[in-house]
């Protein structure tokens, strides 16, 4: 029966079940939905057998949908295993790299080189600054900041860049509140946190310390948080490098504070499987070797 069954049925319905939707599922595999369910459906008469019930409002599957997706699951993970260990033989790149990052640009000069060396390699690129966890199923490689212990996944993370930071305030605001040099006191002053990057709140300062500091103004950008530092909104916690010029010109002071502020980390992260893709491993290469050369500012 094997010699009869296409694998891109197989393919179909192992995104349809764990999606239960033909349209995520096609997003995933990057199909048009009237082939994911063509596929399906093919499959359920090549089978004679139900594998999903489905309604207008709901997709389940059914006993036999179920024990086939337990059964080929694991064996069309290590066929993929089996053949990306024999590509890691191949000297040349090619295939589909979906990746989600976000947008600076000096990643985007980066992966468009690495696309201009490698012309058999395909890309589909979402910029995002703190991709939802719903997304990242079908991704190869997700680049985001860190800052302090990362999140528990099934996710290898390789660090790309480090940018050391300090905490920021306006002359006029640090007059307004003296003796901020301790964490306690900087609970007590109003901050400038991110809004869902990085966790939002607490900030984050080596060996382990967390503080939960005031804030009523909340931003997914460090260039905003930059602006409000400089206007008085706030206290802010920022790379070094971002702020360099303002704490040369004094529109921004430093605080000297007990503890020092986690380096920001950009990482990049991939699936932990057996056999990471050569095409993914040779993009964090070159990332990693394209910011060391260009001394980025990450900006």
């Amino acid at each position: 029966m094997v010699e009869r069954t296409d694998i891109q049925w197989l393919l179909s319905f192992v995104a349809v079940y764990e999606k239960l939707s033909f349209k995520l599922a096609a997003q995933q595999r990057l199909l048009p939905t009237s082939n994911i369910s063509r596929h399906v459906a093919q499959l359920e008469q090549h089978l004679n057998t139900r594998l999903l019930e489905r309604t207008t409002r709901k997709m389940h599957p059914t006993a036999s949908g179920t024990q086939l997706y337990e059964t080929i699951k694991p064996l069309l993970q290590r066929v993929d295993d089996a053949l990306t260990e024999v590509c890691e033989h191949s000297d040349a790149l090619s295939g589909h790299l979906n990746l989600v990052m976000p947008d600076l640009p000096v990643l985007a000069a980066l992966i468009a080189d690495f696309c201009h060396q490698h012309p058999d390699i395909t890309l589909s690129c979402d910029t995002q600054l703190n991709p939802s966890e719903g997304i990242l199923e079908g991704l190869d490689l997700v680049i985001r900041f860190g800052r302090g212990t990362l999140i528990d996944s099934g996710w290898v993370a390789q660090p790309l860049l480090t940018l050391p930071s300090c905490v920021v305030g306006a002359p006029a605001l640090l007059a307004d509140h003296a003796n901020l040099h301790t964490l306690d006191t900087l609970s007590k002053v109003p901050c400038i946190t991110s809004l869902t990057a990085l966790q939002g709140t607490p900030w984050r300062f080596k060996h382990n310390k967390t503080l939960h500091v005031q804030s009523s103004y909340k931003v997914n950008s460090g260039h905003m948080a930059k602006a409000a530092a400089i206007q008085g909104l706030g206290f802010a916690i920022l790379p070094r490098h971002m702020c360099q010029a303002e704490l040369e010109a004094g529109t921004l002071v430093e605080l000297t504070l007990d503890d020092e502020p986690e380096d920001l980390v950009l990482y990049a992260f991939y699936s932990g499987r057996k056999y990471p893709q050569k095409k993914v491993t040779a993009l964090i290469t070159h990332l990693k070797t394209g910011l060391r050369e260009s001394g980025t500012s990450a900006q």
